[in-house]
């Protein structure tokens, strides 16, 4: 589906849903897919290949299952196409039936081995991965279209109002998603879960509460294909769903000094928080990995509040309240905070930002008397010191490096498991077929010190050893299993074997 997102070209003239949709409707790239297939090889990259566990090497698939990864990709572009263009399924199960067009080869052969009534079923479920897909993307005409989209999601979320702890955190991770997009050069983007909450300066576990409780039902975010091995997860960035921007919060939270009662209608109307924010992103994604604003430091408050002082100065606790969608006695607590570092001043109602805010440093105004400042800021390092959170960043990276490592490890050792098992049925029962016995092997294999010779290349095998009996075993550091343990292994499955025979 990620094609569907970067299709260029235009419609050749407008299309009513009440006629039947034809080729001279859709772009020419599009018609050129349906008619005469992937010629160029756009939708094959990683159809045939796949990437070993080491991440270096590449490893072929099977003909088969790679032409059937190959024609997936093909007839899901093509549902996109007609998705955009706004046909119906049935017209994509016309085009991709056809038997002259080469793009719906994927579709008749699972017809051909599987029936009708199954092709059908999976033409329906491409055409509603195409449909979600499409209604919830941005066709990208050009790299410079790609720019005003990721801006104009950037002034959606800086103008929306994220209320609570868990919204502002929200705001970090979809920042960060944000940073990744804008080098990528498009919505589009891959990112895993630990480099986003290394970039957002969370914890892993907070960022899946907020992916699964603000991002994802919001709309902000979706990820359209899960990441394995050293391969991040693949990312939709999008503007979120108009309707759905207040932050979910507990029940036992509805009733804080955030929503204050109307005593002549006995409800809870409305936050005390305004609609609308105008913050400063790019300050708030340039400052939230720094350990001075990690959890119980000085928070995501103060960055959401540093945020929309640098958007707009000398605001008032009223005005800050509505812009940075903070409440109030959050803003006066966080406020007392940055001002005790010196970086932020308070002259009559205004609060401003100091001179060197942005890199740490805190400045004592003239009018300001010697006790109001407790002690001023010398860089953000320092900030992290005296809130105790120092070097929070770099053992959350640390613990990502090693569960990283361990994980590359489970996948090595399941790479050198051998192959399933044969098995028959006898009775209700499943029988293994065992392989052949070592003593079968021929002695023109064998080699000197007990080395074993491998017959395609004619080089000694590694992990093969020749018993004292002169049976052959397999030695690899994920089986355990003595050569008593597997002779007795294997005569029990040969005796199985034989009774059911």
């Amino acid at each position: 589906m990620p094609y569907s997102t970067c299709q260029t070209g235009s419609l050749r003239r407008p299309f009513h849903p009440g006629e039947r949709l034809g080729l001279h409707q859709l772009p020419t790239a599009a018609a050129d897919l349906i008619l005469l297939g992937d010629l160029t090889g756009r939708y094959a990259a990683g159809s045939y290949s796949k990437l070993a566990t080491d991440g270096q090497n590449v490893l072929p698939r099977a003909d088969r299952q790679g032409a059937s990864e190959h024609g997936h990709r093909i007839t899901a572009a093509i549902a996109c196409y007609v998705a955009r263009t706004g046909g119906t399924v049935d017209q994509l199960t016309q085009l991709l039936l056809h038997p002259e067009h080469e793009g719906g080869q994927h579709a008749r052969n699972i017809a051909l081995r599987s029936g009708q009534s199954r092709a059908l079923a999976y033409v329906d479920r491409v055409w509603a991965s195409a449909s979600a897909a499409v209604s919830n993307t941005t066709v990208l005409e050009s790299r410079h279209h790609a720019h005003e989209v990721l801006a104009a999601v950037r002034d959606r979320i800086e103008t929306t109002p994220w209320r609570g702890e868990r919204g502002r955190t929200a705001l970090r991770v979809l920042r960060a998603h944000l940073n990744v997009a804008e080098i990528v050069g498009g919505p589009l983007h891959h990112a895993s879960e630990r480099q986003t909450a290394e970039e957002a300066g969370i914890s892993r576990t907070t960022l899946r509460v907020v992916y699964e409780t603000v991002l994802k039902p919001q709309g902000w975010l979706r990820r359209l294909r899960v990441g394995h091995g050293r391969e991040g997860s693949t990312w939709y960035l999008a503007e979120g769903s108009p309707d759905r921007h207040s932050i979910p919060v507990a029940q036992s939270r509805f009733r804080t000094t955030q929503y204050p009662p109307d005593l002549a209608l006995e409800e809870w109307p409305t936050p005390e928080t305004g609609t609308t924010a105008d913050l400063d992103s790019t300050v708030i994604g340039r400052l939230m990995g720094h350990d001075a604003f990690a959890h119980r430091g000085l928070g995501s408050a103060a960055l959401v509040i540093i945020g929309a002082l640098h958007a707009r100065a000398a605001q008032t606790v009223a005005e800050l309240v509505g812009s940075s969608s903070v409440s109030r006695a959050t803003l006066y607590r966080t406020l007392r905070r940055l001002a005790d570092h010196g970086l932020v001043h308070h002259s009559g109602e205004t609060w401003t930002l100091a001179p060197h805010a942005l890199e740490g440093f805190g400045d004592r105004p003239l009018e300001a008397a010697a006790e109001e400042i407790a002690e001023l800021a010398r860089g953000w390092d320092t900030v992290a010191t005296r809130h105790g959170t120092a070097g929070v960043a770099s053992r959350r990276k640390a613990v990502h490096a090693a569960e990283r490592a361990a994980y590359q490890r489970a996948l090595e050792r399941l790479s050198e498991h051998r192959s399933k098992a044969v098995v028959i049925v006898r009775d209700g029962r499943q029988v293994v077929v065992p392989t052949p016995r070592p003593d079968e092997i021929p002695p023109a294999w064998h080699a000197p010190d007990g080395c074993v010779l491998d017959p395609v290349t004619g080089l000694a095998a590694p992990d093969w050893r020749i018993a004292t009996d002169g049976r052959l075993i397999l030695i690899t550091p994920a089986d355990q299993r003595s050569y008593d343990e597997l002779a007795a292994a294997h005569a029990e499955a040969r005796s199985e074997w034989e009774s059911a025979a």
